[in-house]
């Protein structure tokens, strides 16, 4: 009995042997979620960010890539349930979140802000009592309930619902990453009517999910995550998506950093 409990332990604890034997790495990312993950129009092929960072990943474990789109909410689940390998959502590294998955050294550095009408108020506590749109199962939705309790949040499953939600007035702020903030509103046909408010709500730090208990593949993660960094690729991907080329370019203001 204890030999096969031992057996039965090993074998979950090497899923980076059983991903190079399979051939296949899945990972979860978003498909709605742009500049980190969405469908391109042309291709209808996943795009984006962490689409770059998990074709990298793929490459270096020398197995194929299998992407499975999700939401926010459903990030965690499926790497539990194993219906994915490793998360590449932009998902912050919270000592919440870390109780119950393991995460690899930052890959990339964000904050919160707000998105607002552009005949809004310019500070944060102008909203403190306000209805403020977050997406579901994210750290923004989080830090709303603990920054501003009197504020009513309502939570959609992807931020093109929540711009939705403010264009139709349903509510009068919408929350999430500066980066994700800008690339939402460089793509809006009506931008002129919203603007982003400079303050930080929060900073977060975004990392790679792996399941708990899997050091091998944790490792592989991070020496490729510091690899692409000293070749220089990691800044060339931050560049196709937020240089100065880009809709809404934001400076690089991080590197990645060995764990």
């Amino acid at each position: 009995m204890v030999a096969t409990g031992l057996t039965t332990f090993t074998a979950q604890a090497d899923q980076l042997a059983d991903i190079k034997a399979k051939g296949v790495v899945k990972v979860a990312t978003f498909d709605a979620n742009p500049p980190f993950g969405s469908v391109d129009a042309k291709t209808h092929e996943l795009v984006g960010y962490d689409v770059d960072f998990a074709k990298a990943l793929a490459k270096s474990l020398g197995v194929k890539l299998e992407l499975v789109a999700t939401n926010p909410a459903n990030r965690i689940p499926l790497l539990q349930s194993g219906k994915a390998d490793l998360i590449v959502a932009d998902i912050t590294i919270t000592p919440e979140r870390a109780q119950v998955i393991d995460f690899s050294t930052p890959y990339f550095v964000t904050g919160q802000q707000f998105l607002v009408p552009a005949t809004g108020g310019d500070k944060l506590d102008d909203y403190s009592k306000a209805r403020i749109g977050a997406v579901k199962g994210t750290t923004g939705e989080q830090t709303l309930h603990q920054r501003f309790p009197q504020a009513r949040v309502l939570s959609y499953d992807d931020i093109p619902l929540a711009l939705t939600a403010l264009r139709n007035g349903n509510v009068q702020a919408i929350t999430q990453d500066s980066t994700i903030l800008a690339g939402l509103l460089g793509e809006a046909p009506d931008k002129a009517k919203f603007k982003i408010l400079p303050d930080l709500l929060s900073k977060e730090e975004i990392g790679v999910g792996v399941k708990k208990g899997e050091p091998a593949l944790l490792k592989a993660v991070n020496d490729e995550l510091v690899a692409l960094e000293k070749s220089g690729d990691a800044a060339k991907i931050y560049d196709t998506w937020f240089g100065p080329s880009t809709k809404a370019p934001q400076p690089r203001s991080f590197t990645i950093e060995a764990k």
